[in-house]
């Protein structure tokens, strides 16, 4: 069983969330990833606390498997090792203000005369172009701009950032998915591409139904709380003990909770189509409340997921990271140190593929330069 990307070299040149998320995707398909980190500092999440053991969990969470090298690319002496690295390299990802690298003699352009094998990943705030391509951001920044934050929230409340670093993470995984595409392409064409993705327009590219509301009925959509716009019932519900979900995203599914309920709406016109009931969604909250604050959320979830209606609690990440679900599908997995010791628990790969490995431990998060020394002996063996 080998990883569909065994043999591919990745540079990481990108610090923080975005560009580190991409480059643990693509280390976690079997990529060999060398992270070239600054002297003495290197990425700032080795910062960031929690700490274990002096180490951030942080940083190990998002860089395990990875190697580090630190280098001045101002220096003479580590512009030769880093352009041996280019040679060897299959793709390079950067995640620096656009028209840093180009200051540094190693911009696109350039790269891509003297190493045209090479891809050249960019994640950045706003692109490579546009009017505010230099302008620094961050995940905040986007999800505000990008309108995440306009519709994330209750209505009437000030508006909220998602709980996860989305304005990174899903830049992160578009930016992944365009240097698979563009390693596919250099199988047929020799060549490499540059792959330049924004974090604003990967948060505009996920708002899917808001977009569709906006340019149908001219109107900006409103923060719903935990209820879809554009489904009904889909949202929290209370039972005795709090809060759960129920999902019911067609007229069948529907029939079925209002049997489960015991509550005959199916044919009701205020609620016989999911247009009606998203125009009388607040109604029908409170008559499907009316019963569900009868029993508890894990009777209720029982019941319905006996009936094959979409339904869930509402977890904390401690009840997540004992979820058997999760567990079975081998999503939560230890990174070891460097004794081959369980140190932290992080997330699994949750892409699965037939004839891949998809191992229980993750190797330990690099010390910065702390594998100068096989780097070099690698490269010397070219």
């Amino acid at each position: 069983m080998t990883q569909p990307l065994e043999g591919v070299t990745v540079l990481d040149m990108t610090h923080v969330l975005a560009g580190p998320f991409c480059t643990m995707t693509l280390g976690d398909l079997g990529a060999t990833v060398i992270k070239v980190e600054r002297p003495q500092t290197g990425d700032d999440t080795r910062a960031f606390p929690p700490f274990k053991d002096g180490k951030s969990a942080y940083f190990a969470a998002i860089n395990h498997g990875k190697s580090s090298i630190a280098l001045d690319l101002k220096s003479e002496e580590d512009r030769v090792i880093f352009e041996k690295l280019l040679t060897r390299a299959d793709v390079l990802v950067e995640n620096f203000r656009p028209g840093v690298m180009d200051r540094l003699g190693y911009g696109w352009d350039t790269l891509h005369k003297a190493f045209p094998h090479l891809i050249y990943g960019a994640v950045s705030g706003f692109g490579h172009t546009g009017p505010d391509a230099k302008r620094p951001a961050y995940d905040m920044v986007v999800q505000a701009r990008g309108g995440v934050m306009s519709i994330t929230g209750e209505k009437g409340r000030d508006p909220v950032r998602v709980g996860a670093s989305i304005g990174d993470i899903v830049a992160g995984m578009f930016l992944a998915q365009g240097l698979l595409a563009a390693l596919l392409d250099r199988t047929q064409t020799g060549k490499g591409r540059k792959v330049d993705v924004a974090m604003l327009d990967s948060q505009l590219a996920i708002l899917e139904h808001a977009i569709a509301l906006t340019t149908v009925t001219g109107q900006a959509p409103e923060p719903s709380g935990a209820r879809h716009p554009s489904i009904t019932p889909f949202e929290t519900f209370h039972a005795s003990d709090g809060l759960f979900v129920i999902a019911a995203g067609n007229d069948k599914l529907f029939e079925k909770l209002c049997i489960t309920l015991n509550l005959p709406l199916w044919d009701d016109p205020r609620f016989a189509t999911n247009a009606a009931r998203c125009e009388n969604a607040r109604l029908l909250k409170r008559l499907i409340e009316a019963i569900t604050l009868d029993d508890t959320r894990s009777s209720w979830i029982a019941k319905l997921t006996a009936a094959g209606i979409p339904t869930g609690p509402i977890q904390s990440v401690d009840q997540v990271l004992k979820d058997p679900q999760l567990i079975a599908r081998n999503m939560i997995v230890d990174v070891l140190d460097k004794n081959g010791r369980v140190t932290y628990k992080a997330a699994g790969n949750p892409i699965k593929m037939t004839d891949a490995p998809d191992p229980t431990t993750r190797a330990p998060a690099p010390d910065l330069d702390g594998n100068r020394g096989e780097i070099l002996r690698w490269l010397d063996e070219a």
